[in-house]
């Protein structure tokens, strides 16, 4: 479906008009190629707990999907592919069959499992060749919201993803009256590797959204010509533009809640009085959500799996990969829109929750494009405030926690001058690796390979603030720093060291790594078997990446004392920095990567090695 297409339904959707609208969608009307699979079963159907053994059968179809036909990975016929549900305390056996003339994987993301059953090809495992079958057996030890996803090529952004629960083996703190999953995907009908292609030969091919000369004389207007000429200069320094929100768009995706495309939509159903829990897991490749139901309240119960103290809030940003859950209790006999808006501001997924079938309310209209900011580059304070930035108070900044990072008051002095003479090359992190205290710093070998180009002159604790473009809105909005624990900390050692890793990009020639270092030219980052380390993030660059850390959970300080929440997908805001507890516990070779998948597959990816100190002895 063209762009053009796109927008007229998106219009139509925005202004509630959406009779009839299913003539327009091929597959949906006829129950054409598929079609009937397009539509996650969303209900959590719950149960007695039980052992569970399931055949998954990877194949490409023809699939009636987002408006239109394209040729999909599908598992078992479905796209999203369907629910899996497991019990704590039990036994699973999944047998992936590979149907494909390519090889395939299915990765658990979130469970705790042998890393051999992690499913990265090169990492844990070889892969699953054409016509092989692999058998996943494990026993269940966690609970929670979980998803899965191929990671082979690009088969997550046509279609191989799904939900995946975990029951409690104990009753649940929080017990609901309904169930149900919000899976979020963004779809494109191109090629992924094409598109991969397209954003190498220009990192803002998919942005429509591009800055003008009528913008730049209404900033003069605004703002004064030194001022503006100031501010266009450090932009161009950076290879970037206050723009540059999303390097894949809704030019060419289509944002689909449970395979519902927005023009017709997700429905869930309530009785008025009932208690419902929402698991929402943003399945996209490329795209952060801005989730809200607008005349609703949601309390936040749970990310990742892991279980939180409730926060009552009115919307959330999620970042790829990262999952929430939230309870809603609706008590008036009307529907309900759930809004998940892309961070970009250029599409949404779309559901309903009401009492009876076939009812809807409006659906808001979307919202102003966000712009990136001076802190967003990582300026300092006077050169944020001569640009008119205001002071640029560093809202929910946690002292300790940065204490706690052996980086003071976390500032990295670098000038303009110093980045423009770096060109492609040398991160340059002058003073990396400097820690203060019993924690002894680590890195991998960094500074070249990249070409990193985006290093902030400062970089600030930013879990206080709210996601981009929700900074001003007028409703509540749930940050890192609210999320708490429902119970203490286990291991209360201090770490023994500090690893910190630079997040590094060119957004101009399309380049993502670690430390400067694309993935294959990286060396593992080596861990001794139970030793407790702290984590350093640092995002170098002017996007947010989410970072997923395979087989373990992080412990994230936030603040919280001795409840600090566990995540195993952390979104890391630009030029900011934040600090993780790691217990190293699960033996292994485990990915750490973004989960942007054309950052990953570009090279933002490394391996963590956790074994013995003898193993690391003798290598």
């Amino acid at each position: 479906m063209d762009s053009d297409r796109r927008r007229f339904l998106f219009a139509l959707a925005g202004t509630g008009a959406l009779a009839g609208l299913e003539t327009l969608l091929p597959g949906y009307a006829r129950g054409e190629a598929l079609s009937s699979q397009a539509r996650l079963a969303a209900r959590v159907p719950g149960g007695t707990p039980q052992p569970v053994s399931l055949d998954l059968a990877v194949r490409r179809e023809r699939v009636a999907i987002a408006g239109g036909h394209a040729s999909g990975i599908t598992l078992n016929h479905a796209i999203p592919a369907p629910l899996i549900e497991l019990w704590q305390g039990q036994e699973a056996w999944l047998r992936v069959h590979n149907h494909l003339d390519e090889d395939t994987s299915i990765h658990w993301h979130g469970l705790l499992l042998p890393f051999q059953l992690d499913g990265v090809p090169g990492v844990s495992f070889p892969g699953i060749a054409p016509g092989e079958t692999f058998g996943v057996r494990f026993p269940v030890r966690q609970s929670g919201t979980y998803w899965y996803h191929s990671h082979s090529g690009m088969q997550e952004q046509i279609g191989l993803t799904g939900p995946l629960v975990i029951h409690p083996a104990e009753p649940p703190r929080i017990p609901v009256d309904r169930d149900y999953v919000v899976l979020l995907n963004d779809w494109t009908f191109e090629n992924p590797h094409r598109l991969m292609a397209r954003l190498k030969s220009s990192g803002e091919y998919y942005n429509l959204d591009q800055r003008t000369v009528g913008d730049f004389f209404e900033d003069v207007q605004k703002r004064g010509l030194t001022t503006t000429l100031g501010d266009r200069l450090a932009w161009n320094r950076m290879r970037m533009a206050p723009t540059d929100i999303a390097d894949v768009t809704g030019a060419t995706y289509t944002y689909l809640m449970n395979g519902c495309h927005p023009a017709v939509g997700w429905e869930g159903l309530f009785q008025p009085g009932e208690r419902v829990r929402l698991r929402v897991i943003n399945a996209s490749a490329m795209t952060h959500f801005n989730f809200r139901i607008p005349g609703l309240a949601m309390t936040v119960v749970g990310t990742d799996g892991e279980e939180l103290e409730p926060v009552e809030t009115d919307e959330f940003q999620i970042g790829v990969a990262e999952t929430f859950d939230v309870i809603v209790e609706p008590r008036a006999d009307r529907a309900y829109t759930l809004m998940a808006e892309s961070m970009d501001r250029s599409g949404y997924a779309l559901g309903t929750l009401a009492p009876r079938a076939g009812m809807r309310a409006a659906v808001p209209t979307l919202r102003e494009p966000p712009r990136r900011t001076m802190r967003d580059m990582g300026m300092d304070h006077g050169a944020m405030a001569g640009m008119g930035h205001g002071d640029a108070s560093q809202e929910g900044m946690d002292p300790g926690a940065m204490a706690g990072m052996g980086h003071g008051d976390a500032n990295r002095s670098m000038d303009h001058d110093g980045m423009a003479d770096m060109g492609h090359g040398a991160a340059g992190h002058g003073a990396m690796g400097v820690a203060t205290g019993p924690a002894v710093a680590s890195h991998a070998p960094g500074g070249h390979g990249s070409g990193n180009i985006n290093v902030a002159e400062v970089s600030r604790n930013r879990l206080g603030e709210r996601g981009t473009g929700l900074e001003d809105v007028e409703h509540r909005v749930l940050t890192y720093s609210q999320l708490r624990n429902v119970a203490p900390m286990r291991d209360r050692r201090p770490p023994s060291r500090t690893i910190e890793l630079h997040l590094t990009g060119n957004m101009a020639r399309y380049m993502w790594s670690f430390e400067g270092v694309k993935y294959s030219d990286s060396e593992p980052i080596d861990i001794v078997l139970g030793e407790r380390i702290r984590l350093v993030l640092v995002n170098d660059t002017m996007m947010e990446h989410p970072i997923h850390l395979h087989g373990m959970f992080m412990e994230l300080e936030n603040g919280q004392g001795d409840r600090l929440p566990f995540k195993h997908t952390l979104n890391v805001l630009p030029a900011s920095r934040v600090s993780l507890l790691l217990t190293a516990d699960e033996p292994g070779r485990w990915a750490l990567h973004c989960h942007l998948l054309y950052h990953m597959d570009a090279g933002m990816f490394r391996v963590v090695r956790v074994a013995p100190a003898e193993a690391f002895e003798h290598a």
